[in-house]
């Protein structure tokens, strides 16, 4: 297993408003809307659900009562809730919300490693444009991969999926095509250490495509992996187009890429 924990930033030229920002963003959102995981009901409402997504109709469920495991004290779980905006637009607002502490600090610790580099190469406008496009991609990705291994009938296609992980993922899958041999620190089998991004990166990748297929032949479910996969792929495939506008900009990063003054 490897984390990472920081990345060589020398080479930075801007300060990252926009990173800084959705990571503000997504902080808000957990501590205020979703009541830092007990509003249930609000993230039973604005999260992405496969199946609204397929048929373009809200869907609600009534709530389960179910006794706790520890307690054995009976415990609401909502069903979903009426989305208030159209169904559509919860692939935007769910990009926004988490499922527990853990999963927001590990999402915010990626994006806050690697996302800065993304914003200074891209500027601050397209890396927002960026962002929100790999994300869309990777909910729709998610839904996809719902849908044909599990079927629009089925209980997984009513499941409510939520979390930065797939605009992160395209952050990376970007990073790794632009910053191939930046140092990353990482914590490597309980190992802290420098590696290049590609070790760093390419490990977690490998993790997601070997969870990913294990999910699709029939592992515990619960982490949307094909979210992951889409857009890790997206932002490979975008990065260079979101470039092209930038000509300057362009020729700086490929001379840093492919020329740079000092190897890793």
């Amino acid at each position: 297993m490897v984390l990472p924990l920081a990345d060589d930033n020398s080479d930075r030229r801007t300060i990252p408003y926009v990173n800084y920002t959705l990571i503000a963003i997504n902080l808000f959102v957990f501590v205020f809307f979703q009541g830092l995981g007990t509003n249930e009901r609000f993230t039973m409402a604005w999260s992405t659900v496969p199946v609204e997504i397929v048929t373009g109709q809200d869907k609600k469920t009534n709530d389960r009562v179910i006794p706790h495991p520890a307690t054995k004290e009976p415990v609401v779980l909502p069903g979903l809730q009426p989305t208030p905006i159209s169904v559509y637009l919860t692939l935007l607002t769910s990009m926004f919300m988490h499922g527990g502490i853990a999963h927001l600090l590990g999402n915010m610790l990626f994006l806050w490693i690697f996302g800065d580099n993304i914003e200074d190469i891209l500027g601050h406008v397209r890396y927002i444009g960026f962002y929100l496009l790999t994300g869309l991609l990777a909910s729709l990705t998610h839904v996809a991969v719902v849908i044909i291994a599990s079927g629009v009938e089925s209980q997984e296609a009513s499941i409510p999926s939520l979390g930065a992980s797939g605009a992160i993922s395209g952050v990376l899958g970007g990073y790794l095509l632009m910053f191939p041999t930046k140092r990353v620190l990482v914590l490597l089998f309980r190992i802290l250490t420098w590696v290049p991004a590609y070790v760093a990166i390419g490990i977690w990748f490998l993790f997601q495509l070997i969870e990913g297929f294990g999910l699709l032949g029939g592992s515990p479910k619960g982490v949307a992996y094909g979210a992951h996969i889409g857009g890790f792929i997206a932002g490979l495939a975008l990065i260079m187009p979101f470039l092209l506008g930038d000509p300057k900009r362009r020729a700086e990063r490929l001379k840093q890429r492919y020329w740079p003054d000092e190897g890793y």
